[in-house]
């Protein structure tokens, strides 16, 4: 038993330290403009359902619907989260301040609310911030360093037998988030997963129900109206 809570000790103990990884063959900056980086954020509005499955401790703690709506150009989103029954448990959106619109237990709590817009934009939509560094890791694979105004760091790395992986680091750079996304299916979208470090350790995975482009520029009163 001593063993057990030893080792679990010690897996927490090295996930909270995970760190801004070193790039160990840098582009010189003549070329960082010229070298592409992957994209695959959202070109034009889009609306996307997918289903949930939400993890925290090892357990699966339920299945939920998410309905998302992202437009690029204006960085507008709009979010809800319901049951398989059309229940709506929590509305919001941003454009850029943030609007709770519903919020039932337990999605009420704390910073619930900004962490999940923060999280969409982190899948959905290309960084804000400037292009630190491109390169290569340890492993070979490639990677692009963006710094977002807040100081966090954003990863793009491709060339991952699984995909492509976008990590969120904090501006002293810790590990926050860490998305996988699959490049090869028909919707990159189509499967989602995502691991968040928390108070409470949480991860998700996000599989595609549905995703359909949306004609003009997403607007807040569009968006509005969620059946109760």
């Amino acid at each position: 038993m001593k063993g057990i809570r030893l080792l679990i000790f010690s897996t927490l103990l090295l996930a909270s330290c995970q760190t801004l990884p070193a790039i160990n063959s840098v582009l010189p900056q003549a070329r960082l403009k010229s070298a592409l980086c992957p994209s695959p954020f959202l070109k034009e509005p889009y609306r996307l359902v997918h289903a949930i499955e939400a993890r925290s401790g090892g357990e699966i703690q339920g299945a939920i619907i998410g309905v998302t709506l992202v437009d690029p150009s204006t960085r507008f989103v709009s979010c809800a989260i319901m049951t398989a029954e059309g229940m709506v448990l929590f509305e919001a959106e941003a454009k850029p301040a943030l609007k709770v619109i519903r919020a039932l237990p337990p999605f009420d709590s704390g910073h619930f609310a900004k962490n999940m817009i923060e999280d969409i934009k982190l899948i959905f939509l290309a960084p804000e911030g400037v292009i630190q560094t491109k390169g290569i890791l340890a492993d070979g694979t490639g990677i692009c360093r963006w710094q977002e105004k807040s100081g966090a760091w954003i990863d793009l790395i491709a060339g991952l037998p699984d995909g492509i992986e976008i990590n969120k680091y904090s501006s002293s750079g810790n590990w926050q988030r860490r998305i996988k996304l699959n490049p090869t299916a028909e919707n990159v979208y189509s499967r989602i997963e995502l691991k968040a470090r928390e108070a409470v350790n949480y991860s998700l995975t996000m599989t595609l129900i549905e995703a359909e482009p949306q004609e003009g520029e997403l607007k807040t009163e569009k968006n509005k109206g969620s059946e109760e």
